[in-house]
């Protein structure tokens, strides 16, 4: 939680500029819209084949395209408009859901059932998108808005993606109970063309491009070494690369609520949205009290919470206890979001920040999608209990190495740090 010494602040100071408005309606459009098809995708899968692995393909299929573009995508981020490349990364995404709803209309679904990888396809177009959004949506974020807000906006940036991640999971979760798959997708569908229509109102400046003398080549390796060479950069994105790749169990999630927990799709949709819960409550916090002082302890400690959470979770039985493990989850890893983003803000300048952001996708956000993959072949191998307690002790570890090889994270500063040459 955050330190004593962090002070009060203005909790809406980003939402005053217009364009900062617009960029979050987008985000809560486009994330829900995600969470609702995440949901839909696993619970469809785990109907048509009751395989742990093939939960953990879903992961896979989404982070094998993701990676495969970041670093071009982080490179074309940072010389080209990043609202249009929103703009057409959310439009495909819309389009690539709509195919899901089309493929699971009752017509086609015992083709559907013959047929399942064409799930899996429609994902790889869906992570294919998210490769791109990601480094756009880092650099739009630190152009709409001045360095002074960087913090406030960073965590309501967050806030959204959690209210989305409640929203999203209980929606799909009822929906998908009483409508069905196809309703669920056209539902996501439909919140990616509203998203889209927001982004049109985001008006932005120009960003001082990369060297006009460099190649593709030159410019992804200039992003790789200046986040190689900042032992606060890498060693956030090494902390929470680990520790989502070992400590995640969302893909697992539709294992406890059948077989475990012994509910079905509603009580999936609400063990998804239990961390969230936990994000958004900490998330609000941060907002008056954000951390300044002794971030780097307060990340740590928070990532080390997140671990043993974990570990209580996998071993629980009861409904309730398992959503407050889940929620605990959620508010470790709120602390951990607000410290790194704010930091990468501050730290990486404003020509670099869609390099940076591609690098920091490859660390840490293909690692939810890898850590799913992981956990399907942990839970295959050691059945799933014991592979959730695993990956808890394997979060509590990377934490200790961590601490011992970062010095400058141990101690981090977010009131002194400053941009990086």
């Amino acid at each position: 939680m955050p330190d004593a010494a962090s002070q009060p602040t203005d909790a809406y100071a980003a939402f005053r500029v217009p364009a900062y408005r617009a960029y979050w309606y987008y985000r809560l459009f486009g994330s829900t819209a995600i969470q609702v098809q995440s949901v839909a995708v696993g619970w469809q899968i785990y109907e048509l084949t009751h395989d742990p692995l093939k939960l953990g393909l879903i992961g896979l299929a989404e982070a094998v395209p993701a990676l495969g573009v970041s670093l071009l995508a982080g490179h074309v981020a940072d010389v080209m408009s990043r609202r249009s490349i929103l703009l057409l990364s959310n439009g495909l995404l819309a389009v690539a859901t709509t195919l899901l709803a089309l493929l699971s209309m009752g017509r086609f679904h015992d083709f559907l059932g013959a047929h399942f990888w064409l799930i899996y396809f429609v994902i790889f177009l869906t992570g294919l998108c998210r490769g791109f959004l990601s480094p756009a949506h880092f650099g739009l974020l630190g152009q709409i808005v001045p360095p002074e807000l960087y913090g406030n906006a960073s965590i309501w940036n967050a806030n959204v993606w959690q209210a989305a991640c409640i929203a999203g999971p209980a929606m799909a979760g009822f929906l998908y109970a009483y409508q069905g798959s196809a309703v669920t997708y056209a539902l996501a569908g439909l919140m990616l063309f509203l998203g889209w229509v927001c982004l049109i109102f985001i008006k932005a400046p120009p960003t001082r491009a990369v060297r006009t003398d460099q190649s593709v080549y030159e410019s992804i390796r200039e992003g790789l070494h200046f986040v190689f060479r900042s032992q606060v950069i890498l060693g956030s994105m090494s902390l929470d690369l680990f520790a989502v790749l070992f400590g995640g169990a969302v893909a697992l999630l539709p294992i406890y609520a059948a077989e475990i927990l012994h509910t079905g799709p509603q009580g999936l949709g609400f063990l998804r949205a239990a961390p969230a819960v936990g994000s958004a409550v900490v998330g609000v916090y941060l907002s008056y009290r954000p951390i300044t002082r002794r971030a780097g302890p307060a990340l740590m400690w928070n990532v080390a919470g997140f671990g043993v959470a974990t570990i209580l979770f996998a071993v629980s039985t009861n409904f309730t206890l398992s959503l407050f493990f889940l929620f605990l989850t959620g508010a470790f890893d709120a602390v951990s979001v607000f410290v790194r983003w704010t930091m990468f803000q501050i730290v990486t300048p404003d020509h670099m920040k869609g390099r940076v952001a591609a690098v920091s996708s490859i660390f840490v956000g293909s690692s939810n999608e890898i850590g799913e993959f992981e956990s399907g072949v942990m839970a295959k191998l050691l059945t799933t209990v014991p592979s959730v307690i695993f990956g808890g002790c394997m979060t509590l570890f990377v934490v200790a190495t961590t601490a011992w090889a970062a010095p400058k994270l141990r101690v981090l500063d977010l009131s002194t740090v400053k941009h990086e040459p």
